[in-house]
């Protein structure tokens, strides 16, 4: 019996027959274009979507491709689907995208559009503090989306101040040893809510990468680590960024330019997406809370200045991960104090067990006020005339709610780099010039006090 082969007859005499082909003609076979069209295309491959660890040969959108649909140029448009029915017996129904392909339309697989997007965000009250940017840029850029929030149970006490997000969960994914039963059920929360994009902030290997994969999420972007540890981890992330260092609270108040960068990019029909300012919001519960905690202090409202960045060991004395020195003892607080007149300074502790000490040093007729989260630490800002503060979250609220502060770092680097542009933050930065913060000039703590008088608020 004669063996039948399963190739095509052309192929076989194709390869028995390779002199029958010019040896001019071999590199038309290759994936390699021209060489004026793969400058072009490499271009435009260094702002592409999609991860090169995926396709290797994708290059990006072609810019002489034209889609001749309105619907696949400009912004998203609100949600088609219908609302959530809470009367109906089968629960809340949520349906995963690409499902209701009736109501669906084309334009919005085109420009890809994001109706869920969850934010990972890695770090304290201070990271995500300074993440409040982006989630604008994605509200702005996005019409009509839905942002949840997963971070430590410090951050998630920041988002009482951003009506942007819808649900913020408690899962720290700076913990290199979750538990198991924990680690499982967070997978399938963000597996069962369907979202077309997720973001991290966390510096991803293998591991958090394959954390992101498995929510089964349209576009996962995230950090990766700049050194051998992201092997790997290309594989599974739709969008990866590379920072300069392993620390991306070094950054400072731009640490996640990267992010923002790729978020804001110019699309079909849409500019480029520009960086909103940090602006937080309270609720009135929240600002009245506050308010009987500062008048029981012998405060009043508009009429005291916050010293925020007592040393102490809690968690809540809201440091960022990047400046680690930024915290002064209360004897050099007390020396500050001094210097302020006309206004009561308030002192603010993290702990109550900081209460004995300041009254020590200070006196017992002390305004000492405890503040532990973040929220109330913004209404205390806004109803004051000003901030003295060390590199805590104090002085981004104050720039949040455009309060007039004084900000002490260890060195003017640090400063630059956490407070830019200070001048029009109304901010005063006075650096220490021997790299210790406990080294910072008293004295020109005192002369920077004066900035307070002649602002607007104390005119």
């Amino acid at each position: 019996m004669a063996t039948r082969t399963l190739l095509p007859k052309s192929i076989p005499h194709f390869l028995t027959n390779p002199t029958s082909i010019p040896s001019t003609n071999l590199i038309k076979l290759s994936f390699i274009p021209p060489d004026n069209t793969y400058c072009c295309r490499r271009s435009i491959a260094a702002n592409a979507k999609k991860n090169p660890w995926l396709d290797p040969f994708d290059y990006g959108d072609d810019p002489e491709m034209e889609y001749g649909s309105l619907f696949s140029e400009g912004k998203q448009d609100e949600d088609p689907r219908p609302p959530d029915n809470p009367d109906n017996p089968y629960g809340f129904l949520k349906f995963p995208s690409g499902y209701n392909v009736e109501i669906a339309s084309l334009g919005s697989k085109v420009r890809g559009d994001v109706r869920r997007c969850c934010c990972i965000v890695s770090g304290g009250v201070y990271e995500n503090l300074l993440f409040f940017p982006a989630i604008q840029m994605i509200k702005d850029r996005y019409p009509g989306v839905q942002i949840d929030v997963v971070t430590s149970p410090r951050g998630k006490q920041t988002y009482e101040m951003n009506k942007n997000v819808r649900w913020a969960d408690a899962y720290d994914p700076d913990d290199d040893f979750p538990e198991p039963a924990e680690y499982t059920d967070m997978i399938g929360v963000l597996k069962g809510r369907y979202y077309d994009m997720v973001l991290s902030t966390k510096l991803a290997g293998f591991g958090h990468a394959a954390f992101l994969f498995m929510t089964s999420a349209r576009d996962k972007v995230s950090y990766i680590y700049p050194n051998v540890n992201a092997a790997g981890a290309g594989l599974m992330l739709t969008e990866m960024f590379k920072p300069e260092g392993i620390n991306l609270s070094e950054g400072g108040y731009n640490m996640y330019h990267q992010m923002l960068d790729w978020l804001g990019k110019p699309g079909r029909g849409v500019p480029r997406q520009p960086v909103p300012p940090l602006r937080v919001s309270m609720s009135r519960k929240l600002k009245d809370f506050v308010e009987d905690k500062y008048k029981k202090s012998g405060a009043t409202k508009g009429n005291y200045i916050v010293i925020h960045g007592i040393q102490s060991d809690s968690k809540a004395s809201m440091q960022s991960r990047g400046d680690t020195d930024s915290l002064l003892p209360i004897q050099v607080w007390a020396e500050i104090a001094k210097a302020i007149r006309g206004v009561r300074p308030i002192f603010i502790i993290p702990h109550e067990k900081e209460r004995e000490d300041v009254e020590e040093v200070v006196g017992e007729d002390a305004s000492i006020v405890l503040i532990t989260t973040p929220g109330q630490l913004a209404a205390l800002i806004n109803d004051s005339v000003g901030v003295i503060a060390t590199n805590t979250a104090a002085i981004q609220l104050a720039n949040a709610r455009d309060k007039p502060s004084i900000a002490l770092f260890s060195s003017e680097e640090k400063g630059k780099i956490f407070v830019p542009n200070a001048k029009e933050k109304k901010c005063v930065i006075v650096p220490s010039k021997t790299g210790k913060l406990r080294d910072v000039d008293v004295q020109a703590v005192k002369n920077a006090v004066e900035f307070f008088y002649a602002s607007p608020i104390m005119a």
